[in-house]
């Protein structure tokens, strides 16, 4: 890497030397997502053999590793300063390349994170006209000598002991370009070492690039490019992330997103700027109530909508897909994801709330278009799983009062329905809900938002209900196996009841539990004592009575639950721990006398006592409120209420006197 030769061809305005040199650089590490590659191996080496800490080929390693670094910070520098001068266009695009490539190494990102930097990569994204604070370079007589002086001081001296040591300007001069260095440690998050993302578009080659685009194309480019470096630096330095806010970025990117929505069709560069505003309120908890109250819920639901070609007929009532309708591209269907996790960071918290009149009504709309992600079908099986979850993810979040439209739909000839009301919507949610269950890959993330959503819908729609528990448990006919084996919806459900995860386990046993009306009788009907038996002890339900108003305040109705003539000719052989008809076992007491049968009785206190005094087991009983309590708890409750008995007994002959 030249970089004295990259300065020389700034000052001499050799731009087709300068690009020459730059794409040199960015053929070389348009992979690079790691610079120090060998540094890590290096390290991985050390741990499994021991080396003389005194060779050679490690300060010689050492030594180069130090100088490519400071190399790829002069660059960074340079490049930055470069920039901010407005060269031509293809330089520009260039340069900016390159800006993206050294952005993934957080040792160069010093150059990066001032305010000019931020600003001057805004203005070239397209999103801000902010002025560039600082010195005007073009009134400079060289405004690259510090860098230059940086570069000559740059010496390797190998003292008597062979240890090597760096002189050079930038440890001499505090107010040069890498001064931000002393922030470091409180301000970088080390990027691990990565791989391409394969879901963003892919940048072809410079030269194909260059045929045939037109300026209009060749902006659209840079800003692209200028936006990809943003998301770069505000993810890997915090305090990138504070500049932003400060300097209001968010700000000038939403009404970017606003102006693109009258267009005619997106630039392609859009889902870099979603994926940079997803950054700033995932990262930044403030701009979150800055970017709803500046109208982000309104601006994401158009760009929504365009992303998954919605067709309205009514207000909140969105046409449904032909069955002949193509499947959602892949770059509107990142587009759309993107869209979605921004307004889940900005709406999570709504469903605690109750909306105004005017969120209500974004907020209905916003769930018409949701309807209508859950039933279109993307180019690629994955993508449209992850555009499912991310819309179950944002259902979860919006009140339960605007989930209406869900259902007010007029039904098709192919419609699933329950009662006459439209159950398509609740249909794709089951789906994914199997699919999830299928595949079992991160449980708690995928599945929590769903069964949530499904367990609130239902306690809020007898129709969802009737229609979840028609799907999920039907009528009893088999019950020789137990209820968590199986391939079906309510046996893997079982199944989560006794997950490790408490939130899930809590989760899954929920929906069943208002599946069945949140009665007790009939939900360890359908899932065994056993697995039943942690939801119970939550509720204070052990001692199988119901619960009182039901624990949500939901009133259910009071239809009786029909049982299958094949459940009635086994349900007194049935064990209700197991949930199942077990084999007939032999009596162990059988031939014994009654004196043995007392001896053993005996034994067995005596053990039970011996492991309650070692405390290896703890005796628990139900409290008159259904809670588990300990044995001696229990004593000192019924001693209390004898004393109270009495002193009322006391009482009342007092007030008979």
């Amino acid at each position: 890497m030249d970089v004295e030769r990259i300065i020389e061809c700034i000052k001499q305005h050799d731009h087709e030397g300068l690009r020459a040199q730059l794409q040199q650089f960015n053929k070389e590490y348009a992979q690079c997502f790691f610079f120090d590659v060998e540094e890590w191996e290096r390290k991985k080496f050390k741990k499994n053999k021991v080396r003389d800490p005194g060779s050679d080929s490690e300060l010689d390693d050492e030594s180069s590793e130090a100088r490519e670094i400071f190399l790829r910070q002069s660059l960074a520098s340079i490049l930055i300063r470069f920039v901010r001068s407005e060269p031509h266009g293809r330089v520009t695009r260039v340069c900016l390349r390159t800006l993206r490539i050294l952005s993934r190494d957080k040792k160069v990102l010093d150059s990066l994170l001032t305010d000019s930097a931020l600003i001057t990569l805004a203005r070239l994204a397209g999103f801000s006209q902010t002025p560039v604070p600082g010195e005007d370079l073009s009134d400079q007589a060289d405004p690259y000598g510090d860098v230059i002086e940086a570069l000559s001081g740059l010496e390797w001296n190998e003292d008597a002991n062979g240890e090597a040591d760096r002189v050079c300007a930038e440890d001499q001069d505090a107010n040069n370009f890498s001064t931000l260095r002393r922030r470091r440690s409180s301000i970088f998050r080390a990027l691990t070492r990565g791989k391409r993302d394969t879901r963003a578009s892919m940048v072809a080659d410079e030269e194909e690039e260059e045929q045939g685009n037109g300026a209009e194309r060749w902006e659209e480019e840079q800003n692209k490019e200028a936006v990809k470096i943003l998301c770069n630096v505000v993810y890997n330095s915090a305090w990138a992330q504070e500049r932003a806010a400060e300097l209001s970025l968010l700000t000038g990117l939403t009404a970017k997103l606003a102006r693109e929505s009258q267009s005619a069709s997106p630039p392609s560069g859009q889902y870099y700027e979603l994926r940079l505003i997803f950054l700033l309120t995932a990262l930044r908890p403030e701009l979150r109530n800055q970017l709803k109250q500046e109208g982000g819920v309104a601006v994401l639901t158009t760009v929504l909508e365009r992303s998954v070609s919605v067709r309205w007929k009514e207000q909140y009532e969105v046409a449904p897909p032909e069955p002949d309708t193509a499947p959602v591209p892949a770059e509107d269907s990142l587009r759309a994801q993107e869209a979605l996790k921004i307004l889940f960071n900005i709406t999570h918290s709504a469903h605690t709330l109750e909306p105004d009149e005017e969120d209500a009504a974004l907020y209905r709309r916003l769930a018409a278009v949701l309807r209508h992600c859950l039933l279109v079908c993307c180019e690629g099986e994955e993508d449209t799983e992850e555009l499912k979850g991310h819309t179950v993810n944002l259902l979860s979040a919006l009140p339960l009062s605007c989930l209406d439209v869900l259902l007010c739909v007029p039904l098709q000839p192919d419609s699933e329905q329950m009662d006459g009301v439209n159950m398509d919507c609740v249909h794709g949610l089951l789906m994914y809900l199997e699919k999830r269950l299928e595949k079992g890959q991160k449980v708690k993330a995928r599945l929590t938002p769903v069964l949530n959503l499904l367990t609130e819908s239902s306690r809020a729609h007898r129709g969802t209900r009737r229609y979840l528990r028609q799907q999920i448990l039907p009528p009893l006919r088999d019950v020789s196996v137990r209820p968590e084996e199986g391939t079906t919806v309510k046996s893997r459900l079982v199944r989560l009841m006794t997950h490790l995860d408490t939130e899930l386990k809590h989760c899954a046993a929920d929906l069943l539990f208002v599946l069945c009306k949140e009665n007790v009788r009939r939900f360890v009907k359908y899932t065994g004592y056993g697995n039943a038996a942690g939801l119970l002890a939550t509720r204070g339900l052990l001692g199988g009575q119901r619960s009182r108003g039901t624990s949500s305040g939901t009133q259910y109705s009071s239809d009786s639950d029909s049982e299958t003539e094949e459940y009635r000719q086994v349900k007194g052989r049935i064990n209700p721990v197991t949930g199942r008809v077990e084999e007939e076992q032999p009596d162990p007491m059988e031939g014994m006398t009654e004196e043995e049968k007392e001896e053993e009785a005996r034994r067995l206190v005596s053990l039970i006592n011996k492991l309650s005094k070692d405390n290896m087991i703890q005796p628990m009983g139900l409290d008159p409120r259904g809670q588990l309590t300990p044995l001696a708890g229990l004593q000192d409750l019924s001693m209390e209420e004898e004393e109270e008995e009495e002193e009322d007994e006391a009482d009342d002959l007092l007030n008979v006197e």
